[in-house]
């Protein structure tokens, strides 16, 4: 069985290859390029930011370090969420990965306020 650091190192990069595939997918419009380049920055940021989370050697370096993957996942909802307001995507094309996104962000957010806490 797979440990919880673990799985989530696997969902993180899961979510970014679907993040990958999603940026292929969009439009060629200029506004579509921006906005999924973007969007492509903060999800994979996520995925590589949670690796080094996993390394920390302190608390301290944890509750930092989980700090920017919060940023970064929050960043990656709004983008998800801004694709969708500006019409560039339906929204059910993206429920299931905003749905991810959000519990991923639940999951750090949490995870930050327990290390903080627990300074």
């Amino acid at each position: 069985m797979a440990s919880r650091p673990e799985e989530l190192r696997n969902r993180t990069r899961q979510f970014a290859v679907r993040v990958v595939r999603l940026f292929r997918a969009l439009p060629k419009a200029q506004e579509a390029r921006l906005i999924g380049n973007q969007l492509l920055r903060s999800a994979t940021s996520v995925a590589a930011n949670y690796r080094a989370v996993c390394r920390s050697r302190t608390k301290a370096e944890f509750t930092a370090k989980m700090g920017i993957v919060v940023e970064e996942t929050d960043e990656t909802v709004f983008w998800l969420e801004f694709l969708i307001d500006t019409g560039v995507v339906r929204q059910e094309r993206l429920d299931g990965l905003l749905a991810e996104a959000n519990e991923l962000l639940a999951i750090f957010a949490a995870a930050q306020r327990t290390a903080k806490t627990s300074q």
